[in-house]
C-alpha cells in the first residue's frame, strides 16, 4: 500500500528551505496522529497520545526548520486513509516521501521490507545494510524515522527480545505490534484436517 522515494541528499542538506510541508491531525488505531506531506506524499507521522500534540508537532517541525507549514488536513486525507487501510480502492497506494540522511534511507528501507506481523533485531538490521557493527547507529536511524507506523520502526527488538525503546511512547509500539498480531492471525486460514469423504 505505500510507494516511496527519497529527497537527495542536497534537499537534505537545505532543511527544507523552499519547500511547502501541508499537515494534519487525523485518528487513526493508535490515537490523535499528526501527519505531514509535501506535493511529492508524506513526510510526517506522529503520534501524540504519549508525548501530547504539541510535543508531536514540535518534534516534526524541528526536522525541517526552515520549510513553510500549511495546515491542509484535506489535501492529505486520500494518502492518509489508504495509510490506516480506509481506503476501499486495495490498487491505491501511498507515497512516502523520505527526508533524511543517506544512512538513515538504508535503514529505512530495511524496516520497509519487514513483513506485517513480524519482527527484527536492530543487529539483524545493520547486517542487512553491510554495518554489521554499526548496531547503535542502526537504533539512532530507526529512532529518528520520520514517519511512524508507514516505516514500521516498532517492528525493531532487542537482541534480548526486549522491545528496546520507542520514540511516541512503549505503550503505542506494544499497541502497534498487537494490532498486527491480530490482523496476521485474522488473515491465516484455521487449520485442520480435511475431511476424506
Amino acid at each position: 500500500f505505500l510507494r516511496w522515494e527519497a529527497m537527495s541528499p542536497g534537499e537534505f542538506a537545505r532543511k527544507g528551505a523552499g519547500l511547502t510541508i501541508y499537515w494534519g491531525w487525523f485518528d487513526s488505531p493508535f490515537g490523535p496522529t499528526l501527519v505531514m506531506g509535501t506535493d511529492k506524499g508524506i513526510c510526517g507521522l506522529a503520534l501524540s497520545s504519549e508525548v501530547g500534540e504539541d510535543a508531536a508537532m514540535e518534534d516534526l517541525c524541528s526536522r525541517w526548520p526552515l520549510a513553510e507549514f500549511v495546515e491542509a488536513p484535506d489535501r492529505l486525507r486520500p494518502w492518509v486513509d489508504t495509510a490506516f487501510g480506509m481506503q476501499k480502492d486495495p490498487e491505491a497506494k501511498a507515497p512516502l516521501y523520505l527526508i533524511g540522511a543517506p544512512f538513515q534511507i538504508k535503514v529505512w528501507e530495511a524496516l520497509l521490507s519487514i513483513p506485517s506481523g513480524q519482527v527484527t533485531t536492530y543487529s539483524e538490521i545493520a547486517q542487512t545494510v553491510g554495518s554489521p557493527r554499526a548496531v547503535r547507529a542502526v537504533g539512532t536511524a530507526v529512532g529518528r524515522n520520520p514517519v511512524s507506523w508507514l516505516i514500521p520502526c516498532h517492528r525493531a527488538l532487542r537482541k534480548s527480545g526486549g522491545l528496546g525503546g520507542y520514540h511516541w511512547g512503549l505503550p503505542v509500539k506494544r499497541a502497534m505490534l498487537a494490532f498486527e498480531s491480530a490482523r496476521a492471525e485474522a488473515q491465516t486460514p484455521p487449520s485442520g484436517r480435511v475431511s476424506a469423504e
